[in-house]
């Protein structure tokens, strides 16, 4: 009998209703006759994406904001546009329902879709909750027969936040506009993770490389070396007369010793002069420590380290890591991928340990099952870490799966067997080694080493770095074996320059682990931030790393001097607390909203408010009233050096040269759109303003309506339409080019 027509034992027709297609699919295999499975297809209701779908009812700022700012923060709701037949539809199952079961996702927006759909289709029947974090055939029975009420703190958790939310971006954004260029955006986190982004940028710019030298000798111990017992070995000069040897982290970032640090700078004269009096000198081992080497695993994945490993390993981003992760989740592959706890349930516990003794046998096996504790502030650990689906875990290659998504179970099925498996242990060893040069010269080389004797977890999985030079954790160095007294000859020292190096950019994986330590944001909402400062244009990839735009430097310039508050790193992390203790019920979400939008009282105007620097006691709405404070030309310039000025203007960013330098001629060039900021020396500034350069419009395109306009590029001459900046940014960002290297670092910061 059909599932549309059939009834159940109890004498009634379910109607389940889940967010995405492909999930109503795999849940509807599990309930069989009795029940219909039904999408929503995401959100059916939101806030208004603009004044024209908003109800005529509504007027002026609501009108405008889609939330009624004076009687207590109303949110206006409507259907989406392209939601309307899907909730029609729902409807018309609903009424020949006799249940509904509202089986949305189990964490905070699922609980707000839950709400939304019982909101709409209104419904005259009974009504349950039904969660589950896996979809497998007894985890959509278990959920259908316990369901529970909707947690109304929950739902009311995340309205406040994304009336928080829509008030910053909708309130913010209009002054981006009007002040560097049509089309921005502002928000919360995405604000404050592109500030992260041009803060590392102007480290970069602001940088100084120091030299230091040192040397590296290659020892030998006399005896015929194998495997085990090398007969060589490198080792590197640490001391001189007892003065440790300058090491890069020994430098500022402005190139000069740290302050109260008493080290021996080697420059290259003196580095080949102590080689060449250590030539013929006469080693002896000065001392061998040996330590015991032990590390344990690494915890289940939860969301951002699944993004973070996804990232090193597979170099997906973090929005295609959630793209396939949903598609396992929802094809009954993995459990829910949105999580922040690192908790396995006994039954996956016991999953593991299980695979554990069959793959690798039952040496591999702890003694008692391993706990991971939180480290997540505020982490809900009633979900569960990220693990393979079921009371057995299928190995990669009984899933039959392909292509990416079988990279990303075999990375999620390795990382939780591994979690319950033995320690690695092993031994570290530091050998140091003297030598006296032909000046009298009491030098000091040190050697490290480290062997594995048990490999434990490494057997099953190891964690990647975000730093590609970096040693891994199951990489091993043997050293020989030596003793304190033993006589060495050294085959070959050699004199080594070395520079520090500027801050490496972020890249998605590393963004996404300074957020998650500064607390700023929730790990859901990652992937998400990430693609929207990529498609807005303020960020863009140079490889793996992510690369401000001159627009950003612009947009964040304007947010520090003006809404420093709204991109300060402590005050957005204290919000996400505040929004937590809501959902806790610790607070309450009204009078949280009125001072955040309007300030802690009348004490809060705008004669106590500052001097516009940002410290400022006034609301949210009393910020964006005076603009008049806010210079555009001063906002989106920053001095290159003698003279020339890069400015983002409304067509990119240009160099110019003022008339009063010129002695009455100014002369402008544009910047590549794609040219990383640290790469923009004086020098290249005058290779860009020396050629025939300069943007003129031609006028409109008359089937279009957009500005034409004559340009001056990388290979000559052109002419092009200006594009809307809300045009897929594949079409917008100039094609990648080769870096470009340059005689002196860029001067300016601002």
């Amino acid at each position: 009998m059909s599932p549309t027509t059939s009834e159940t034992a109890q004498g009634g027709r379910r109607l389940v209703i889940v967010e995405s297609p492909a999930k109503a699919k795999t849940i509807k295999g599990y309930l069989g006759p009795g029940y219909v499975v039904e999408a929503s297809v995401g959100h059916i209701r939101d806030l208004p994406n603009g004044a024209a779908e908003v109800p005529d009812k509504y007027t002026g700022e609501v009108r405008r904001l889609g939330v009624d700012v004076e009687h207590d923060f109303q949110p206006v709701y409507v259907v989406n546009s392209d939601k309307k037949s899907q909730v029609k539809k729902l409807k018309e199952l609903l009424a020949d329902s006799d249940e509904l079961f509202l089986a949305t996702d189990e964490d905070r927006e699922g609980e707000a879709i839950a709400w939304h759909l019982q909101e709409v289709l209104k419904p005259k029947v009974p009504v349950r909750r039904m969660v589950f974090h896996e979809i497998t055939k007894d985890a959509i029975r278990a959920a259908v027969a316990n369901p529970r009420e909707l947690n109304q703190r929950l739902v009311d958790a995340q309205e406040t936040r994304r009336i928080l939310d829509r008030l910053y971006g909708y309130e913010v954004s209009p002054v981006l506009w009007k002040k560097v260029m049509r089309g921005l955006s502002a928000g919360r986190v995405q604000s404050v993770a592109t500030r992260l982004v041009v803060e590392r940028e102007r480290e970069r710019i602001a940088f100084r490389s120091a030299e230091y030298w040192d040397l590296t000798g290659t020892f030998a111990t006399g005896r015929a070396g194998d495997v085990s017992d090398p007969g060589t070995f490198g080792a590197r000069l640490t001391a001189v007369d007892g003065l440790r040897v300058a090491q890069g982290r020994d430098f500022t970032s402005l190139g000069q010793l740290k302050d109260g640090v008493n080290v021996l700078q080697l420059d290259e004269a003196g580095a080949r002069s102590l080689a060449t009096a250590l030539a013929n000198t006469a080693f002896t081992v000065r001392s061998v420590e040996s330590k015991p080497y032990r590390r344990s695993p690494y915890a289940p994945f939860r969301t951002t380290t699944l993004q973070q490993e996804a990232s090193r390993k597979l170099g997906f981003g973090a929005k295609a890591t959630m793209q396939v992760a949903q598609k396992l989740y929802e094809n009954g592959y993995i459990t829910y991928m949105r999580t922040d706890s690192t908790v396995l349930s006994d039954t996956a516990v016991t999953a593991a340990r299980a695979q554990v003794t069959q793959l690798y046998g039952a040496d591999y096996l702890p003694d008692k099952p391993r706990t991971y504790a939180g480290k997540v502030k505020n982490a809900q650990e009633a979900h569960e870490a990220i693990r393979p689906s079921g009371d057995r875990f299928r190995t990669p290659a009984e899933t039959g799966l392909t292509g990416d998504q079988f990279r990303l179970y075999e990375l999620i099925w390795k990382r939780t067997v591994a979690s319950q498996m033995k320690d690695a242990i092993g031994n570290s060893v530091t050998v140091k080694i003297a030598g006296q040069a032909s000046d009298g010269r009491d030098a000091e080389f040190s050697a490290s080493g480290k062997t594995i004797t048990f490999h434990g977890f490494m057997k099953a999985y190891v964690e990647g770095a975000d730093d590609p030079n970096a040693e891994l954790d199951d990489r091993e160095r043997r050293l020989p074996q030596v003793t304190e007294g033993d006589r060495l000859s050294a085959e070959e020292i050699t004199a080594d320059g070395h520079a520090t190096k500027p801050p490496a950019r972020y890249t998605e994986a590393s963004l996404v682990k300074e957020l998650e330590e500064r607390e700023i944001g929730r790990p859901s909402t990652y992937a998400t931030i990430l693609g929207t400062i990529l498609d807005r244009g303020y960020v863009f990839k140079k490889g793996t790393a992510l690369v401000p735009s001159f627009l950003s430097f612009a947009v964040v310039n304007l947010l520090e001097k003006h809404f420093g508050r709204l991109v300060d790193y402590d005050f957005t992390a204290k919000m996400e607390d505040d929004l937590d203790r809501i959902a806790r019920g610790e607070a309450e979400a009204v009078p949280w909203l009125k001072r955040f939008y309007f300030g802690e009282g009348a004490q809060a105007g705008a004669a106590e408010a500052g001097n516009g620097d940002g410290d400022h006691l006034g609301g949210l709405k009393e910020l964006v009233t005076d603009l008049g404070a806010i210079d555009a030309r001063e906002i989106s310039s920053f001095p290159v050096g003698d003279g020339i000025v890069l400015r983002v203007g409304r067509y990119g960013p240009y160099v110019e040269r003022p008339t009063e330098i010129e002695g009455g001629t100014g002369r402008r060039a544009d910047v590549p759109d794609d040219m990383p900021p640290d790469e923009l020396t004086v020098e290249y500034a005058e290779e860009l303003l020396a050629k025939p350069s300069g943007e003129f419009e031609l006028g409109p395109d008359p089937e279009t309506g957009r500005m034409i306009v004559a340009k001056d590029g990388r290979y000559g001459p052109y002419v092009t339409e200006v594009l809307p900046r809300t045009f897929p940014r594949a079409v917008r960002t100039p094609s990648s080019r080769a870096p470009r290297p340059s005689s002196s670092r860029c001067p300016w910061t601002r």
